[in-house]
C-alpha cells in the first residue's frame, strides 16, 4: 500500500498466460547449438511459407477486384438491393474474407507450433 503523497505502484498488464506443450524441450534452441537451429529454420521457414500463401490468396481473391472492375466496366452498373456490385464487394465482401483467412492463417500457425513441439518432445526421448 502506498503512502498518501507517493505514486500508486506500476502493475505490469500482459495477455493472457501461453500454454506451453508438456514435455517440449526448448534446451537446443536456447542454447542456439547446430541441431536447435536446424529445428527453429524450419519452422521459421514453414511460418514465411504459410504467410506467403495467404497473402498471396488475399492479393488473389481481394487485389484483384478492382482490375475485375476495370476491365469488365459493365459489372459497375450491376445493382443487388439498389447498391452497386462494386459497393458490396469491396465493402462487405471483403471483411468476411479478411476473417476466414485470419482465422485459417491462426489455426495453421498454432498447428505448425504445435507440431514442432511435438517433434522436440520426440528429439528428447
Amino acid at each position: 500500500m502506498s503512502d498518501a503523497g507517493s505514486p500508486p505502484e506500476r502493475v505490469r498488464v500482459s495477455g493472457p498466460p501461453r500454454r506451453r506443450t508438456p514435455g517440449a524441450r526448448t534446451s537446443d534452441i536456447d542454447a542456439g547449438t547446430r541441431l536447435g537451429g536446424m529445428y527453429l529454420g524450419s519452422l521459421l521457414r514453414e511460418q514465411l511459407r504459410l504467410a506467403l500463401g495467404v497473402l498471396t490468396l488475399l492479393t488473389l481473391l481481394v487485389g484483384a477486384l478492382p482490375l475485375a472492375f476495370h476491365l469488365w466496366p459493365g459489372l459497375a452498373g450491376v445493382h443487388l438491393l439498389g447498391v452497386p456490385l462494386p459497393w458490396w464487394l469491396l465493402g462487405v465482401l471483403v471483411y468476411p474474407t479478411l476473417l476466414a483467412l485470419g482465422w485459417a492463417y491462426v489455426r495453421r500457425a498454432e498447428r505448425n507450433e504445435r507440431d514442432f513441439a511435438e517433434l522436440m518432445s520426440e528429439v528428447e526421448r
